[in-house]
């Protein structure tokens, strides 16, 4: 499937619609900040997760609310923002690296975009209450996401509604992967993207799979979001991984066409994306 060609450094400009919007007033990253951020890429495996924890530090977390949950066999950053109502969303990127490469693009360009989120929202007021999740061993096999969704009690996982996925920017404008995403996510997306005249489109990536897949798999209404072109497999899991190969206006339009989206996910019902029985 044709993807969008590099683009130059563009604003986004928020127009006045029936979409909502982040407001004015919100900390929001530059593309200068987000450029930055790429660029303190940790090459290492062994660096990634301290890596992370820095730039969450970095962005305004206290040290004590940043929480590494240890599965045995894989390691989870999360941190948690509590909100006024009931309900829990997750947004998501694995931190692992694979090929030989830096891994910028796959997947610190994620990274980067989940900490400026956090950076975005920590003081704005929400209904719902949000995790924002660093996965290990998503290269592996998706098994940072896997032990997280499957430990969600059968009981509790209508209490979670929605999980956005981030995973590889650099390219493009955002892209949805239609296999491994609810369609009525897939849906609102495409309402925001209209919205702000930002030209965003399906696009799977054939035999490749996210961390958004095992939360659908538990019933949980997720999504899977990237910036990529046809000419990936250049790239991702080779030696071309790196930092210089990455248009960062791609990495600074996922951050902020994600943060709409969640604006937009907020002021919904939590079973907004579940198909009603």
């Amino acid at each position: 499937m044709k993807l969008l060609h590099i683009f130059p450094i563009l604003l986004i400009v928020f127009t006045h619609t029936g979409v909502s919007q982040p407001p004015s007033s919100l900390p929001l990253a530059t593309d200068k900040e987000i450029k930055t951020d790429v660029e303190l890429v940790p090459c290492e495996n062994k660096d990634r997760l301290e890596g992370v924890r820095r730039l969450f530090v970095d962005k305004g977390a206290d040290e004590s609310d940043v929480k590494i949950e240890d599965f045995g066999h894989v390691e989870n950053l999360v941190i948690e923002k509590h909100g006024n109502g009931n309900g829990t969303v997750i947004i998501g990127a694995h931190y692992d690296e694979e090929g030989g490469g830096c891994g910028a693009i796959d997947n610190w360009t994620g990274i980067v975009v989940l900490a400026n989120l956090y950076k975005t929202m920590r003081s704005l007021e929400t209904d719902k209450s949000y995790k924002f999740v660093a996965f290990g061993k998503e290269e592996q096999g998706l098994i940072g996401s896997k032990a997280m969704a499957n430990a969600i009690p059968k009981d509790t996982r209508e209490n979670y509604c929605a999980m956005l996925n981030l995973d590889s920017f650099g390219f493009s404008y955002p892209q949805f992967m239609p296999h491994i995403s609810d369609k009525l996510l897939m849906k609102l997306g495409k309402e925001i993207s209209a919205a702000l005249k930002l030209p965003t489109g399906t696009a799977g990536i054939d035999g490749a799979s996210s961390d958004s897949l095992p939360f659908i798999e538990n019933k949980i209404p997720a999504i899977s979001i990237h910036g990529l072109t046809n000419n990936w497999q250049s790239y991702l899991h080779s030696k071309r991984d790196q930092v210089k190969n990455i248009n960062h206006a791609s990495v600074y339009y996922g951050y902020r066409f994600t943060l709409s989206f969640v604006v937009a996910i907020d002021a919904k019902p939590c079973d907004a994306f579940r198909k009603k029985k």
